[in-house]
């Protein structure tokens, strides 16, 4: 079937596979180096001395490669996201730890995104076009609502929610904006913690069940809000 294809055919299929060879030699290298295990609180908390000594000594470079660093973890969709969100906060402080991770999530976010949609969209909209008919509607409606609670629910991870808002129709500017303001409280969160690492014993203790319901009900309250205006629209008009 291969002789079939155009040559732009052929050429977005050779260029789909490169990047899905590109992006599976990131994961296996990611775990076969290790680095995995070094994105535990441990490990920070064993190399915290020698990382602030390299940040003061370089500030531009360690400020750029931590940058580099979150955005291939998030747009490879590996973990360790939490760990390094909190070593932003105890190498770099609070104000420059929010702006590098917040940005660096959101680009992350923003490549993974894209790279599922450049690799699956179409092949699943021809195969299940019909079944998605209604949630691609629904996206298109009401999709930054959708996204933005998704964001502020902990329990979401983002390797799920990147790649699958991917198959979507959303807008990339709508994707990139929702994403990094729905991430942004979460975000500050670890960064805060990371400047009192010392008094953090695990990321599990960072988010305490009283605020993991505040981030669900924060994340409800705008689709909520628009549930209810469409509602007494609705009412009107009867």
């Amino acid at each position: 079937m291969a002789h079939l294809l155009t040559p732009s055919a052929r050429s977005g299929t050779a260029a789909r596979i490169t990047l899905a060879a590109a992006l599976a030699l990131g994961v296996v290298a990611f775990f076969a180096l290790g680095l995995h295990e070094r994105l535990t609180l441990p490990a920070l908390k064993a190399s915290l001395g020698a990382l602030r000594q390299w940040v003061d000594a370089r500030p531009w470079a360690s400020a750029a490669g931590f940058f580099a660093a979150y955005v291939a973890l998030s747009g490879l969709g590996l973990p360790g996201a939490g760990v390094l969100t909190a070593a932003g906060g105890a190498l770099f402080g609070l104000l420059e730890g929010v702006l590098l991770a917040s940005f660096a999530s959101t680009l992350g976010a923003v490549l993974a995104c894209l790279s599922a949609r450049y690799l699956l969209r179409r092949w699943v909209q021809e195969r299940f076009g019909a079944l998605l008919a209604p949630v691609n509607q629904g996206i298109a409606r009401e999709g930054s609502f959708y996204l933005f609670t998704m964001r502020l629910i902990p329990a979401l991870p983002y390797f799920i929610i990147n790649p699958l808002m991917g198959l979507t129709p959303m807008p990339v500017r709508t994707y990139a904006w929702v994403s990094q303001a729905g991430m942004l409280p979460g975000t500050l969160v670890f960064v805060y913690a990371g400047t009192r690492l010392a008094q953090v014993d695990s990321l599990s203790g960072i988010l305490s069940p009283g605020l993991f319901v505040a981030f669900a009900l924060l994340g409800l309250f705008p689709l909520s809000a628009r549930w209810l205006v469409s509602w007494l629209r609705r009412r009107r008009q009867l």
